[in-house]
Protein backbone atom coordinates (compact mmCIF):
# COMPACT_ATOMS: atom_id res chain seq x y z
CA UNK A 1 0.00 0.00 0.00
CA UNK A 2 2.86 2.37 0.66
CA UNK A 3 4.71 1.51 -2.54
CA UNK A 4 2.53 3.43 -5.10
CA UNK A 5 2.62 6.76 -3.17
CA UNK A 6 6.39 6.40 -2.64
CA UNK A 7 6.95 5.72 -6.33
CA UNK A 8 4.82 8.72 -7.25
CA UNK A 9 6.75 10.95 -4.83
CA UNK A 10 10.05 9.73 -6.28
CA UNK A 11 9.01 10.41 -9.86
CA UNK A 12 7.61 13.83 -8.90
CA UNK A 13 10.92 14.65 -7.18
CA UNK A 14 12.90 13.78 -10.31
CA UNK A 15 10.62 15.98 -12.43
CA UNK A 16 10.91 18.89 -9.99
CA UNK A 17 14.69 18.57 -9.97
CA UNK A 18 14.76 18.55 -13.80
CA UNK A 19 12.59 21.66 -14.03
CA UNK A 20 14.91 23.50 -11.66
CA UNK A 21 17.97 23.17 -13.89
CA UNK A 22 19.11 26.35 -15.70
CA UNK A 23 18.23 25.25 -19.23
CA UNK A 24 18.07 21.54 -19.96
CA UNK A 25 18.15 22.18 -23.73
CA UNK A 26 21.28 24.32 -23.66
CA UNK A 27 24.45 22.71 -24.91
CA UNK A 28 27.35 23.93 -22.76
CA UNK A 29 30.47 25.17 -24.51
CA UNK A 30 33.85 23.94 -23.37
CA UNK A 31 35.35 27.12 -24.85
CA UNK A 32 33.69 29.61 -22.48
CA UNK A 33 36.49 31.26 -20.51
CA UNK A 34 39.13 30.33 -23.08
CA UNK A 35 40.76 32.21 -25.94
CA UNK A 36 38.83 32.11 -29.18
CA UNK A 37 40.17 29.60 -31.72
CA UNK A 38 41.71 30.87 -34.93
CA UNK A 39 39.55 32.05 -37.80
CA UNK A 40 40.02 31.11 -41.47
CA UNK A 41 42.18 33.34 -43.62
CA UNK A 42 39.67 33.44 -46.45
CA UNK A 43 36.83 35.84 -47.16
CA UNK A 44 34.39 36.80 -49.88
CA UNK A 45 35.57 39.08 -52.70
CA UNK A 46 35.29 42.72 -51.73
CA UNK A 47 34.84 42.00 -48.01
CA UNK A 48 37.26 42.90 -45.22
CA UNK A 49 39.13 39.82 -43.96
CA UNK A 50 38.47 38.82 -40.35
CA UNK A 51 41.75 38.05 -38.57
CA UNK A 52 42.74 36.62 -35.21
CA UNK A 53 44.03 40.08 -34.27
CA UNK A 54 40.50 41.48 -34.74
CA UNK A 55 39.25 39.14 -32.03
CA UNK A 56 41.73 40.64 -29.58
CA UNK A 57 40.95 44.30 -30.18
CA UNK A 58 39.54 46.39 -27.31
CA UNK A 59 35.85 46.06 -26.53
CA UNK A 60 33.17 43.42 -26.69
CA UNK A 61 32.58 41.81 -30.05
CA UNK A 62 30.42 39.08 -31.56
CA UNK A 63 31.39 36.22 -33.85
CA UNK A 64 28.43 34.82 -35.77
CA UNK A 65 28.56 31.56 -37.75
CA UNK A 66 25.97 31.73 -40.53
CA UNK A 67 25.10 30.37 -43.97
CA UNK A 68 22.88 31.45 -46.85
CA UNK A 69 21.17 28.02 -46.91
CA UNK A 70 20.17 28.37 -43.23
CA UNK A 71 16.56 29.63 -42.67
CA UNK A 72 17.20 30.55 -39.00
CA UNK A 73 20.13 32.69 -40.20
CA UNK A 74 17.69 34.70 -42.27
CA UNK A 75 15.39 35.06 -39.27
CA UNK A 76 18.15 36.44 -37.04
CA UNK A 77 19.67 38.74 -39.67
CA UNK A 78 17.66 41.84 -38.59
CA UNK A 79 18.92 41.33 -35.03
CA UNK A 80 22.54 41.21 -36.21
CA UNK A 81 21.92 44.37 -38.24
CA UNK A 82 20.47 46.11 -35.15
CA UNK A 83 23.43 45.02 -33.01
CA UNK A 84 25.85 46.39 -35.59
CA UNK A 85 23.86 49.66 -35.65
CA UNK A 86 24.36 49.85 -31.84
CA UNK A 87 28.08 49.96 -32.53
CA UNK A 88 28.82 46.40 -31.45
CA UNK A 89 31.34 44.81 -33.84
CA UNK A 90 29.69 41.79 -35.45
CA UNK A 91 32.14 39.49 -37.21
CA UNK A 92 30.82 36.80 -39.51
CA UNK A 93 32.06 33.35 -40.43
CA UNK A 94 30.25 32.04 -43.50
CA UNK A 95 29.91 28.29 -43.09
CA UNK A 96 29.95 25.74 -45.95
CA UNK A 97 28.52 28.16 -48.48
CA UNK A 98 29.15 28.53 -52.21
CA UNK A 99 30.64 31.99 -52.74
CA UNK A 100 27.88 33.27 -55.09
CA UNK A 101 25.15 32.19 -52.65
CA UNK A 102 26.83 33.95 -49.72
CA UNK A 103 27.32 37.13 -51.75
CA UNK A 104 23.69 37.06 -52.91
CA UNK A 105 22.52 36.58 -49.29
CA UNK A 106 24.46 39.65 -48.11
CA UNK A 107 23.28 41.65 -51.11
CA UNK A 108 19.62 40.70 -50.51
CA UNK A 109 19.52 40.99 -46.70
CA UNK A 110 22.28 43.53 -46.01
CA UNK A 111 25.73 43.06 -44.55
CA UNK A 112 25.93 43.62 -40.78
CA UNK A 113 29.45 42.17 -40.56
CA UNK A 114 32.35 44.48 -39.75
CA UNK A 115 34.67 41.79 -41.12
CA UNK A 116 34.11 38.36 -42.59
CA UNK A 117 35.80 34.98 -42.92
CA UNK A 118 34.65 31.96 -44.90
CA UNK A 119 34.77 28.36 -43.73
CA UNK A 120 33.92 26.36 -46.86
CA UNK A 121 34.88 22.99 -45.38
CA UNK A 122 33.51 23.61 -41.87
CA UNK A 123 36.84 22.91 -40.16
CA UNK A 124 36.89 26.17 -38.21
CA UNK A 125 33.34 25.54 -37.02
CA UNK A 126 34.53 22.26 -35.53
CA UNK A 127 37.34 24.07 -33.66
CA UNK A 128 34.80 26.54 -32.27
CA UNK A 129 32.40 23.74 -31.28
CA UNK A 130 29.67 24.91 -33.65
CA UNK A 131 27.00 22.25 -34.05
CA UNK A 132 24.86 24.04 -36.66
CA UNK A 133 24.37 27.62 -37.79
CA UNK A 134 23.50 30.08 -36.58
CA UNK A 135 25.69 30.28 -33.51
CA UNK A 136 26.93 33.48 -31.95
CA UNK A 137 29.81 33.98 -29.54
CA UNK A 138 30.38 36.97 -27.25
CA UNK A 139 34.09 37.80 -26.87
CA UNK A 140 35.81 40.23 -24.53
CA UNK A 141 38.67 42.61 -25.32
CA UNK A 142 41.25 39.84 -24.95
CA UNK A 143 39.46 37.52 -27.36
CA UNK A 144 38.17 35.31 -24.55
CA UNK A 145 34.84 33.63 -25.18
CA UNK A 146 32.33 34.83 -22.60
CA UNK A 147 29.18 33.19 -23.94
CA UNK A 148 27.96 30.91 -26.73
CA UNK A 149 24.45 31.08 -28.10
CA UNK A 150 23.29 28.19 -30.28
CA UNK A 151 20.35 29.08 -32.48
CA UNK A 152 18.93 32.25 -33.97
CA UNK A 153 18.96 35.54 -32.07
CA UNK A 154 15.21 36.12 -32.19
CA UNK A 155 12.23 36.77 -29.94
CA UNK A 156 12.26 35.65 -26.30
CA UNK A 157 15.41 33.59 -26.78
CA UNK A 158 17.29 36.75 -27.75
CA UNK A 159 15.68 38.91 -25.05
CA UNK A 160 15.95 36.48 -22.14
CA UNK A 161 19.11 34.50 -22.87
CA UNK A 162 21.44 36.35 -25.24
CA UNK A 163 20.81 40.03 -24.50
CA UNK A 164 21.39 39.75 -20.72
CA UNK A 165 24.74 38.05 -21.39
CA UNK A 166 25.67 40.73 -23.92
CA UNK A 167 24.68 43.53 -21.53
CA UNK A 168 26.71 41.91 -18.76
CA UNK A 169 29.74 41.75 -21.06
CA UNK A 170 29.29 45.37 -22.14
CA UNK A 171 29.12 46.52 -18.51
CA UNK A 172 32.28 44.59 -17.70
CA UNK A 173 34.34 46.36 -20.39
Amino acid sequence: MLLPPLMFAGIAGVFLWGMGRDNPNEIPSALVGQAAPVVPQTTLPGKDQLTDADLRQPGVKLVNFWASWCPPCRAEHPTLTALAAEGIPVFGVDLKDPEPAAQRFLSDYGDPFAKLATDPQGRTAIDWGVTAPPETFILDADGTILYRHAGPLVDADYLHRFRPELDKALQGN
